[in-house]
């Protein structure tokens, strides 16, 4: 499973701040790191005895290289391809014969793979986990298989979509020198000319368990799981680890402008700031004001995009903004619209700037922003109900060097946010300096004529 830049935008604005844990939750986590450097944090949630064990890699596609894009998705699927004990395929098979599931995704800013299971299994997903972290076996035809699998979905997920396509164009558009540029699934030229050697490499590399965090969420005991991860992790040898270089994408100077055509029945805008992202969470502010800045803009059907640019004006069929506020790079405020009917994107585009403008000259009413802090709040005791959520939000904000116990200083800070702050943050970052456009220029396919190799007709 991919990172994609179309997220939910509701879940983005809410999976990276806070939540409050609901009745019968244990609050708070613990946390000990083994003296091979793996750090574990187990989050006890004893309402039902199902447990969910995760291992996140510190290493995503923004830590690849020219000419080997797309390695740390090929080494996410080859490590379902067999050690020395486990052979090829039989990993997910075990985990399903345990009553659990298994499953990865691979990001730009880390890996993850994780089961869901009954509690008395946990000591199995580890023993597993554990095995192909330092076991794992490089079949030259199993790497042949997975790399067709890959290619396939690539040509389903980017060059079969059209929203997809214009999303890796302005990323690659946006940034001029940040790895961020570069698709999570890797450009096809070089999936095509992938080597075995550099899946093994990657591996080498970064799969080391002080590059990686543990974190076991649910019916659990916390001595009892940090007990189990020194039994199957405490053995493996932490490695030298390759010195991350700072990579920091220049200023930008001026509006940047790409068009890409391709067959689609709708045109399609997206527009996108460079901001700033969480990376002390109780002296930055910004962060914080630019949450709340997207749930104004979207978020409810009372929110400013949809109810202005879809309701009243009838401009767009669709229209909102998204911000992740936690990343190890650099961020974006996203704004994004599909024309209505007989509207064009140059349009929509008037309408989002204006909806800015206003914004910035007016600022925002005390009703708006009580709104918008309460459903971000409700979105997080809802989310609460998954123990697996529980152990995303802690995974994601490790790996991206925020403290996973900050739940209650985020919220603080998130609760002090106030309309002119809000106001601020729009007025600063929301211009023409940090800003890419992104225009789909639907191509309709002739009746009769070839579909787009790969593709389908739209």
């Amino acid at each position: 499973m991919l990172d994609n830049l179309a997220v939910a935008r509701w879940a983005l604005l809410a999976s990276a701040l806070v939540c409050v844990a609901p009745v019968g939750a244990t609050a708070g986590s613990a946390e000990r790191t083994l003296a091979n450097g793996l750090k574990v944090v187990v989050k006890e949630d004893h309402r039902s005895p199902v447990v969910v064990a995760m291992v996140w890699y510190r290493a995503g596609s923004m830590d690849e290289v020219s000419g080997t894009t797309g390695v740390a998705h090929v080494l996410e699927h080859m490590m379902f391809k067999g050690t020395q004990r486990v052979a090829g395929g039989e990993f997910s098979r075990i985990i399903a014969r345990a009553g659990g599931r298994s499953n990865a995704f691979t990001s730009r800013d880390h890996t993850a793979y994780h089961e869901q299971l009954h509690k008395s299994k946990l000591a199995l997903a580890l023993e597993l986990e554990a095995d192909r972290m330092v076991n794992l076996q490089f079949s030259a035809e199993e790497f042949g298989k997975e790399m067709k699998v890959i290619m396939e979905e690539r040509r389903m997920r980017t060059d079969d979509d059209p929203h997809a396509q214009l999303s890796e164009t302005m990323m690659a558009t946006i940034y001029a020198v940040h790895p961020y540029r570069t698709p999570v699934i890797g450009w096809m030229n070089d999936l095509e000319n992938m080597r075995l050697a550099d899946a093994r490499e990657w591996y080498e590399k970064w799969y080391a368990p002080n590059n990686a965090t543990l974190v076991v969420g649910g019916d659990v005991e916390a001595e009892e799981v940090f007990r189990l991860a020194g039994k199957f992790f405490g053995p493996i040898p932490a490695r030298a680890l390759p010195q991350r270089k700072s990579q920091v994408e220049p200023p930008q100077r001026g509006v940047k402008r790409v068009n890409l055509k391709a067959p689609a029945e709708q045109p399609y805008l997206l527009m996108a700031y460079h901001v700033p992202v969480l990376r002390d969470v109780d002296n930055d502010w910004e962060p914080y004001a630019l949450s709340v800045l997207g749930g104004v803009l979207d978020g409810s059907a009372a929110a400013r995009l949809p109810k202005e640019l879809v309701k009243n004006s009838r401009i767009a069929n669709s229209a909102g903004s998204s911000y992740d506020i936690a990343n190890r790079g650099p961020g974006l405020f996203l704004l994004d619209g599909i024309p209505a009917e007989g509207k064009s994107a140059g349009e929509v585009e008037t309408a989002l700037r204006d909806q800015i403008r206003r914004l910035v000259e007016e600022g925002i009413s005390e009703d708006e922003l009580r709104r918008v802090k309460a459903q971000v709040i409700a979105a997080q005791v809802f989310a609460q109900d998954s123990v697996f959520y529980q152990a995303m939000r802690i995974g994601a904000l490790d790996t991206v060097g925020l403290p996973h116990d900050s739940v209650d200083r985020q919220m603080k800070k998130l609760q002090e946010v106030s309309a002119a702050q809000v106001r601020e943050v729009a007025r600063k970052y929301l211009v023409d300096d940090n800003l890419t456009v992104a225009v789909l220029d639907p191509q309709r396919v002739a009746t009769g004529a070839p579909a787009p190799e790969g593709g389908k007709r739209p």
